[in-house]
């Protein structure tokens, strides 16, 4: 449990020292918006890449975490169908908004922090491999629920954001640094290094930024779709994901790379998605900022769980 405590309360301290730093003018939205461009497209994708290429992955890939992993995220997207069922009158933006919010997990930022300072190389590089399939299917599920509740069909907004996910830098990062694995690449020295380098940006940034676009104002209007999309997120997925990885026999060490990215908080792309595709922008804030503050105590249960 010690390990827990230190790995998670360090996180959330930089979320909330980014909080504290937007609230004090060191943070401005031009600022976090650049900021945010630089991690995701260079940062974070150096990470993945460099852990991947470092990996023994003949060894180590165990294809049934890849596979219950997947069957826990869509098992989530029937929990959230059955809900909206009983539900006829809420709109159909809200609909798709809230769906994607208890699937669409922040794992370049909060999911592969947790793991990086958790894990040790090896099993880092696992969640690493991880992280290229679960964003392929969160970010397709996401543009799919958004047309089919939304008002975005028909528009070609669903086929530009398909595009956006074919080419997310973390998916192509994780792509290439598992091709170069099992190719037998070996990066040259000045290569890895500048990678290493450029990849100890990736996690106190990101956590920042987190903590800068949090907005907890719009949780009063939209607590109860937040707090329920938040209970699927935080609790029915990785719960769901725990149960299969038991009936699929997998180790307890196998297991919590998944588990970790499937306990992190909803994503910021949320927000993005909505806006982007006609779904409720302010429930995908609330979502976003409600979920990221009650993770710290989820994934002290969850990794508490298992150690």
């Amino acid at each position: 449990m010690h390990q827990v405590v230190v790995t998670i309360i360090p996180i959330f301290m930089l979320i909330f020292l980014g909080a504290g730093a937007r609230r004090l003018g060191f943070m401005e939205p031009g600022f976090t918006a650049e900021a945010n461009r630089l991690v995701f497209h260079l940062a974070i994708p150096a990470l993945v890449f460099r852990a991947l290429t470092r990996a023994s992955l003949r060894e180590q890939f165990d294809f049934r975490l890849v596979l219950m992993t997947m069957i826990a995220v869509l098992a989530v997207v029937l929990l959230t169908w059955l809900f909206i069922r009983r539900r006829p009158a809420v709109a159909g933006p809200v609909r798709g908004t809230f769906s994607q919010a208890a699937i669409h997990g922040n794992l370049g930022y909060i999911g592969l922090a947790v793991a990086f300072y958790y894990l040790d190389e090896a099993d880092f590089a696992q969640a690493s491999m991880l992280v290229g399939f679960l964003m392929l299917i969160q970010n397709c599920l996401a543009v799919l629920l958004l047309n089919f509740y939304g008002q975005a069909a028909g528009q070609g907004r669903g086929w530009k954001m398909f595009s956006r996910v074919v080419l997310n830098p973390v998916i192509l990062a994780a792509t290439g640094g598992m091709v170069c694995n099992l190719g037998g690449v070996q990066l040259p020295v000045i290569a890895d290094r500048f990678l290493k380098i450029l990849s100890g940006l990736a996690l106190p940034m990101g956590l920042l930024l987190i903590g800068a676009t949090l907005s907890p104002g719009l949780l009063r209007r939209w607590f109860p779709l937040a707090s329920l999309s938040t209970l699927l997120k935080l609790v029915a997925l990785p719960g769901l994901g725990l149960l299969l990885y038991r009936l699929a026999g997998l180790e307890t060490r196998t297991m919590i790379p998944g588990l970790i990215l499937l306990a992190a908080p909803t994503a910021t792309l949320t927000f993005v998605m909505a806006q982007e595709m006609g779904g409720e922008v302010e429930l995908a804030v609330a979502a976003v900022s409600f979920s990221t503050i009650v993770s710290a105590f989820t994934y002290a249960l969850w990794l508490g769980l298992l150690t």
